[in-house]
């Protein structure tokens, strides 16, 4: 297996600020303005690959291969702030799973479970 120092309990914290392209109405008319789900997962996964990543094996990679449980509670605007925190609650083998939550300031705004897989990376790299 290819890893390193990852073990349970790790965790790491991301911030982006929402923009038009993050939003449910990505080209330009009114109206639909706040974080959507797919790009919501994007920054919950992103975050789980923080957590990691780094900690591998040098030639490994992660790869998502399951969301478990995610919830999108309240909508988000653009310029507002979304906070995205996952942790490392177990590690079997090259598998990996995170617990995520994300808020808008204290408000929370998701949570999932998601399950990465260390895999090698092309011999290409």
């Amino acid at each position: 297996m290819a890893v390193c120092d990852i073990k349970p309990g790790q965790i790491a914290v991301t911030e982006t600020t929402v923009t038009l392209d993050l939003t449910t109405n990505r080209v330009g008319k009114p109206g639909s303005e706040v974080l959507s789900t797919p790009s919501l997962l994007a920054l919950m996964e992103q975050c789980c690959i923080e957590v990691s990543d780094s900690q591998l094996a040098p030639k490994h990679t992660t790869v998502g291969y399951a969301v478990d449980g995610m919830r999108h509670m309240a909508p988000t605007p653009i310029g507002q702030v979304v906070t995205v925190k996952a942790e490392l609650t177990e590690v079997i083998r090259n598998r990996l799973t995170y617990s995520i939550e994300a808020y808008e300031g204290d408000k929370q705004i998701g949570v999932a479970i998601h399950k990465r897989a260390i895999i090698p990376k092309d011999s290409d790299d």
